[in-house]
């Protein structure tokens, strides 16, 4: 059904409008109204991805709707802490991701089904993993956002707005997603290891190579933070380093397959 994406993108636009037009004004924008456009834009999406991903032939999880679940877990997340953290900056990334991400559903609808409920231990791993990539990417957008405040402050150009969270404030939420975004990771990877026959065959074997490398970037990162300290601009390499392998290991293959050699 059109509608469900429709209603979705339409909302997820007046979200991002309200948000660019007072992104730094003094007072910054009117948060209620935003999370409340928001709110309904996450709830039809929920709606849309629903529809295309359970279907009768069983669960339908093509590129293109993972990679909506994914932004749908990121400005769901994002919608619920609108009112209590100061994360506007990256704000409108995330409400404009989701409205390609919805569009991708409504104009790109690859078939890749799956059947969870005979494997409800995979379903598992999977859930893990989809968790851990959106808590990381997440982590990614606080990095992005410390990188700007820091930039800005340097530059003594940054304007005074509420809106602005502090520098200290994001530095230490990004290291705590970090920290959750591994946790996650770790357990993704050893049910994968547990449950998985084919981690290393069939192609498949790119993408435990390069989650590794992810953990290993994050470990480093948080072993670094917490032995020798860690710089901004480095904390903001690592964690941008760790997510660019997670994409490529959780959707390279899959894109090259089901959107470009399909």
């Amino acid at each position: 059904m059109v509608i469900f994406p429709a209603v979705a993108m339409f909302f997820y636009c007046a979200a991002l409008i309200l948000v660019t037009s007072r992104l730094f004004h003094v007072s910054g924008p009117n948060r209620p109204t935003v999370a409340a456009m928001a709110a309904v834009a996450v709830l039809f999406h929920a709606f849309a991805l629903s529809q295309a991903i359970f279907t009768t032939d069983g669960q339908n999880f093509s590129l293109t709707n993972v990679i909506s679940l994914v932004n749908w877990i990121i400005a769901f997340t994002f919608t619920v802490l609108l009112l209590r953290l100061k994360v506007i900056i990256v704000v409108p990334v995330v409400y404009a991701c989701s409205i390609i991400s919805v569009a991708l559903l409504w104009l790109l609808p690859p078939q890749y089904i799956t059947h969870f409920e005979l494997y409800p231990e995979i379903l598992g791993h999977v859930v893990l993993s989809l968790m851990a990539y959106s808590a990381l990417m997440i982590a990614a957008l606080y990095a992005i956002q410390l990188w700007f405040i820091q930039q800005k402050l340097k530059s003594k150009q940054l304007v005074i707005s509420s809106a602005l969270p502090p520098l200290m404030t994001v530095e230490k939420q990004l290291y705590h997603l970090v920290i959750i975004g591994m946790s996650l990771l770790s357990l993704s990877l050893i049910t994968g290891f547990i449950f998985l026959d084919d981690m290393f065959v069939d192609g498949k074997g790119h993408k435990a190579i390069l989650s590794l490398l992810a953990w290993s970037v994050y470990a480093i990162m948080l072993w670094q933070h917490y032995t020798l300290g860690c710089k901004i601009r480095t904390a903001v390499l690592y964690t941008l380093s760790g997510a660019g392998l997670l994409t490529i290991g959780y959707f390279g293959a899959r894109v090259v397959k089901e959107l470009i050699l399909k």
